[in-house]
């Protein structure tokens, strides 16, 4: 029974997809056509497409945009041609891509856009980051991001900015991933990676561009079970310098309630950055980071207290265990010695999971004060959110009694 489970993930399926697809939209006389072709790769001298989809035994077909355009309104589509994760540069496979190897890489430049005047490291897993950092050198924004989450960072997709050099690709090759994307790799990496030979390598030229897509839109498709169709525009940050964020201020029965504390730069840093990483997490979702590295991400949850309990739950966890692999190079699940658990135990404690100092982010407004409170508790000094609750005054209420400082966005950010 067992090598027939494993048989599962070894099985690849032919898809049955067409080569091309076109998607249009008609207004009256107006026809705008949107036209595609099938991705596929060669690997080991056969043409394959993707993998296999979500699961194994689900087909499934990646398809790149190779003309028409599509304008609603005021709004744009992105041209065809500029090409990111759906027409990827395979390096090295060993096994070629499939569904969630894509989508991971798309969302890792999804966050990674916005991040490209220093070097920067996302690690994706399930489409949600799992770890990401802003360092001086490459290596370090690696070392930062995967240490933010070590566990979770097992088996995902590693997007970095810059080319690979031979230090990130060491520390890289140190652990186990599924993907590696950048816009180049420096000479003597591929050798290095070429010593795990399922690591898939991909090259990603218009990298270089990136920044480009900021603000850019593209047509999102939901199908629905009946085979019905939700169509919406990509959502795009409004949010992303100091002069986009409001100090948070409301009226609540003839009373104004304001913060009284004007935020660092430091903290606007962080507030941006986690702002903008929050765009590429699942809703509900609240994250702390901390001199521009997540220390814990909350996702996926259906309510905003408890969200912000599990973000910090795993800030906790997370920290134990990067201290105790520092220490020990085990995993903290693995340390058997009660006193070395209870000395890890306690720093984690008194540095409160790694909490203190830092911001707090929220996808959607607080209904209540619990959600920051949450934080507060824990010694955070920032918090960013779109504001816009009845209740918001409650919230500005527990900054200013603990003089922790809070902007507003004025955009929701859910992603589903």
């Amino acid at each position: 029974m067992a090598e027939d489970l494993k048989k599962m993930y070894r099985t690849i399926m032919d898809d049955h997809f067409p080569p091309r697809m076109e998607i249009s939209f008609v207004d009256a006389n107006v026809r705008q056509t949107l036209f595609y072709e099938k991705v596929t790769w060669r690997v080991d001298n056969v043409e394959k497409g993707l993998r296999y989809g979500e699961n194994p035994g689900q087909e499934a077909a990646l398809y790149k945009l190779v003309n028409g355009n599509l304008v609603l309104a005021e709004t744009h589509m992105i041209q065809p041609g500029r090409y990111l994760a759906s027409d990827v540069e395979l390096l090295q496979s060993g096994k070629h891509p499939g569904k969630t190897n894509i989508t991971d890489a798309d969302n890792a430049l999804n966050i990674l856009r916005y991040f490209t005047d220093r070097p920067t490291a996302v690690i994706v897993k399930h489409n949600n980051p799992c770890g990401v950092a802003r360092a001086d050198s490459l290596e370090e924004a690696y070392l930062k991001a995967d240490m933010a989450d070590r566990v979770a960072a097992f088996g995902g997709c590693i997007a970095v900015n810059q080319p690979v050099d031979r230090a990130t690709a060491e520390a890289v090759a140190a652990h186990y991933a599924e993907v590696v994307v950048a816009p180049d790799f420096e000479a003597g990496v591929m050798e290095i990676f070429g010593r795990k030979k399922n690591l898939r390598v991909v090259r990603i030229a218009n990298m270089d561009r990136l920044q480009s897509f900021v603000g850019q839109r593209c047509v999102e498709f939901k199908s629905l079970i009946d085979g019905g169709v939700i169509t919406q525009w990509s959502f795009v940050p409004a949010a992303r310098s100091k002069e986009d964020l409001k100090l948070a201020e409301c009226e609540y029965q003839g009373r104004t309630y304001r913060i009284n504390r004007e935020p660092s730069d430091a903290e606007i840093q962080d507030m941006l950055f986690g702002w903008l990483v929050e765009s590429g997490v699942t809703s509900n979702s609240v994250i702390y980071v901390k001199d521009q590295v997540t220390v814990g991400i909350g996702t996926g949850e259906q309510d905003r207290v408890g969200v912000a309990e599990i973000a910090r739950d795993k800030a906790y966890r997370k920290l134990a265990d990067r201290y105790c692999f520092e220490a020990w190079q085990i995993p903290y699940n693995d340390l058997k010695d009660a006193a070395k658990r209870a000395e890890i135990d306690s720093r984690v404690k008194s540095e409160k999971g790694g909490l203190i100092g830092a911001a707090m982010v929220s996808d959607a407004f607080f209904p209540f004060r619990d959600g920051v409170d949450v934080g507060i508790r824990e010694g955070i000094r920032a918090v960013i959110q779109p504001g816009g609750s009845n209740n918001d005054y409650q919230s500005i209420e527990a900054c200013n009694e603990a003089n922790v400082t809070m902007v507003y966005t004025g955009q929701r950010s859910f992603k589903h």
